[in-house]
């Protein structure tokens, strides 16, 4: 039985998303903090080029994607539901939504002028000149841009009466029910970056529906996680073997096949392309299987949702 190791940093966004979702399953995990700008050469030497934050790693597997790490995290430990029974489309669509226009959205308000000059007070103008360089690289290869701030400023008020609606039911105190679920955790983490800086906070402080729900949601907690260095992780990965491969038929709308070489990268952003052999294809997930002199032979986990496959 493997260990959980998290490859994250403490102010990602979508690595918040990880933390509560082991949180809210009660695991116990293992904290490797990575560089939040490239270049990230050990997380990289697993992962065959992905860059987004967070990377879930168990032995020899590697999951790329909250929304893949959110099912290996169910599969882990099946209660509580991330994704509860009879509501697994709506779970899956919010949390989808969430992780791409509420977040798009977040990412304009929270990188205006204003909230950025208090983000950064305290850091040298060198990092945030790689840190401004490092995100403009992050989007120049997919397929969204940028949320102007005017469209964000405009759009935000109503995203957020939607969410007070949704949570003024009595059905329960989450927003499908009566315990929280993968969408409350995704639409979360886009609210907790926001409250980093005084400037952006009023954008959730000032609806009392929102905010009583997002300190529920945050008093799950992280679960229990001891810090682990990443030479000792890429060595975990060299010493363990890839588990078994899914046991299911599916195939491939695109004629992809197992054995075949391929490029697999995110649609959005972050599209840096890992090349592996294509060992499984399935509704839900893409396996590569690749190697490095640093951590053998590993098997790379990507959604099916958001991600291209290319013949190589």
């Amino acid at each position: 039985m493997h260990e959980l190791i998290l490859h994250h940093y403490p102010t990602s966004p979508f690595a918040e998303k990880a933390r509560l979702m082991l949180g809210f399953k009660q695991l116990s995990w293992r904290s490797v903090m990575i560089p939040p700008v490239m270049p990230k050469p050990d997380l990289t030497a697993l992962t065959g080029g992905y860059r987004r934050t967070p990377v879930l790693q168990v032995g020899a597997d590697i999951y790329c994607d909250t929304a893949l790490i959110a099912r290996r995290l169910e599969a882990e430990k099946a209660t509580p539901a991330l994704f509860p029974e009879g509501q697994e489309f709506a779970a899956a669509t919010l949390a989808k939504w969430a992780d791409s226009v509420l977040f798009l959205n977040a990412v304009s308000l929270v990188f205006q002028p204003e909230s950025m000059a208090v983000r950064f007070a305290q850091v040298p103008k060198e990092f945030v000149q790689t840190f401004s360089k490092d995100r403009a690289q992050l989007f120049a290869n997919g397929s969204v841009s940028r949320v102007p701030l005017e469209q964000a400023k405009n759009d935000w008020p109503t995203f957020m009466a939607r969410l007070q609606q949704q949570l003024a039911r009595e059905e329960g105190e989450f927003l499908l029910g009566s315990a929280p679920s993968i969408a409350d955790f995704s639409v979360a983490h886009c609210l907790w970056f926001l409250r980093a800086t005084p400037v952006t906070s009023p954008l959730v402080d000032t609806y009392p529906e929102v905010s009583a729900w997002l300190a529920k949601v945050l008093g799950v907690g992280h679960g229990s996680s001891s810090e682990l260095s990443a030479e000792d992780a890429l060595r975990m990965a060299l010493e363990a073997e890839p588990a078994a491969l899914p046991d299911e038929t599916f195939a491939d709308p695109n004629g992809f096949h197992e054995g075949q070489q391929v490029a697999i990268a995110a649609v959005d952003y972050g599209a840096d392309p890992v090349e592996g052999e294509l060992v499984f294809a399935g509704l839900e997930e893409l396996i590569l299987r690749r190697s490095d002199d640093r951590t053998g032979v590993v098997h790379v986990h990507f959604p099916r949702v958001g991600y291209r496959i290319e013949a190589r």
